[in-house]
């Protein structure tokens, strides 16, 4: 039987194990998941929303105990995990509060097709298969989790195996908050689990946050069932300054990206793309930012980046560097693992990087920024788009003009100027090219998983 653990990454130590699920019971809680949808999807929203409203108070109530868990599970700051607890009761009460003006029924003209009355109506699909990562362990599941409840969707969670303690908390959260038995669901069980999953008839779409590879799989899957999905994958974020920017906002914006969540964030800026006329001091400016940054126990309130999440995780991130290291490219700060336990990698900034180096075309996932030099917006506008990802971006400048080219030109899913990406449950959240498709969160989050169903009366 397959083994699941918690690993805490700060000292590399086993912490708590547990059984994957064997077949019979993967099936069993299908089948509970579908019964349980027959029923659930005629509760009403006051009903849905007292439930989600519950929710919310116990993440809020329970933020020190939850934050503390994701720390030992994943190796975020204590601070960081706190505040994404918080994050996930303000989702919570978000859809409790809007998700039926989201799914109210939508008039259209009658008179123009004939009839005495046309309207959408939305009805959810039944239960969903949400395969998560393990680098915002609550929150990625939340905002799959928050709308997909209140449009009357079960859901089924397959959690990364890193964060099987995360996993379980969260079907307890809804099953404590007062929802049906079978609503939200965890299932512990390996990736080659999931196909099993997915081509159940029972289970009726999928949404996957997580790599390219396990997106392709997932979708390739989903297609050949025919059942809709919802991917949010890798990205490589470019953060472009220009002259007119405020640097010293900037370069600090840009090292607090960087370093986000340990810098394991899809949407934390990684490619900072500098005009010309700014890059001496904006470089200056944030390596000091980078190297400043405190590394170290992640239980420590004072520390501002923890451990990698994983040891094989570290690894990567130091093959990019020597690659890129080895073709020409100058590390400017850090770029050396310290001694001692953990999973530990300081921040660091690389310069000159090229396209020959692994870094220019592949995302790093841990606290590495590349740095590159362009002169005017149409050749940062170049270097942004030079990537196979297209999920976040942000563009630093004071100028309307070149303001309003960014938000054109820039190939992204989100653009955000003279700020940092982040994710809002009022906005929709998603990429475009191979950081997936699909949109979470906000309006489009809810109608993700719901058939808009076309009413014409004769």
């Amino acid at each position: 039987m397959t083994t699941i653990a918690t690993t805490n990454p700060a000292t590399g130590r086993v912490e708590k194990t547990f059984d994957a699920l064997a077949g019979e019971e993967i099936d069993r809680r299908v089948g509970r998941a579908a019964a349980a949808f027959a029923s659930y999807r005629t509760t009403g929203f006051a009903e849905r929303a007292a439930w989600m409203n519950a929710a919310a108070d116990i993440l809020d109530g329970e933020a020190d105990q939850i934050g503390a868990m994701l720390t030992a599970e994943m190796g975020k700051t204590l601070t960081a995990a706190k505040a994404e607890a918080r994050k996930c009761a303000k989702a919570c009460r978000y859809y409790a509060e809007h998700a039926e003006g989201f799914l109210a029924d939508r008039p259209a003209d009658a008179e123009a097709v004939g009839a005495s009355a046309a309207y959408i109506r939305y009805q959810p699909l039944g239960p969903v298969l949400a395969v998560m990562p393990w680098n915002f362990p609550l929150w990625q599941v939340i905002r799959f989790a928050a709308p997909g409840l209140m449009a009357g969707n079960v859901g089924l969670l397959k959690h990364s195996s890193n964060v099987p303690q995360t996993a379980l908390f969260l079907e307890d959260l809804f099953r404590r908050a007062g929802f049906p038995e079978g609503a939200f669901q965890t299932l512990l069980i390996g990736s080659a689990q999931v196909e099993r999953v997915l081509r159940d008839p029972r289970v009726k779409a999928a949404t996957l946050t997580g790599s390219e590879p396990a997106g392709r799989s997932v979708a390739s899957i989903a297609g050949d069932e025919i059942k809709p999905t919802v991917l949010e994958l890798g990205g490589s974020d470019p953060f472009v300054v220009m002259p007119s920017a405020d640097l010293a906002a900037a370069a600090e914006a840009a090292a607090t990206s960087r370093c986000l969540n340990n810098g394991q964030s899809c949407i934390s800026a990684k490619r900072f793309i500098v005009d010309i006329g700014a890059a001496e001091e904006f470089e200056r400016r944030f390596v000091d930012a980078m190297r400043g940054r405190r590394v170290g126990d992640p239980m420590d309130e004072a520390t501002d980046v923890g451990p990698l999440a994983s040891e094989q995780g570290r690894a990567d991130v130091e093959e990019l560097v020597a690659d890129a290291v080895g073709k020409g490219a100058t590390v400017l700060c850090g770029g050396e693992r310290p001694d001692g336990p953990g999973w530990f990698y300081p921040p660091t900034v690389v310069s000159g990087v090229t396209p020959q180096m692994r870094m220019y075309h592949e995302e790093v996932f841990g606290p590495v920024a590349s740095l590159f030099r362009v002169r005017g917006v149409s050749e940062a506008v170049e270097v942004a788009n030079a990537t196979g990802f297209g999920l976040g971006s942000n563009a630093w400048t004071r100028d309307t003009d070149e303001r309003e080219r960014f938000v054109r030109e820039l190939d992204a899913g989100q653009v955000f100027v003279n700020g940092i990406t982040t994710s809002y449950p009022e906005l929709p959240f998603g990429g475009v090219k191979r950081s997936g498709y699909g949109r979470e969160l906000s309006e489009q989050g809810v109608h993700a998983f719901c058939n808009a169903k076309t009413i014409w009366v004769g």
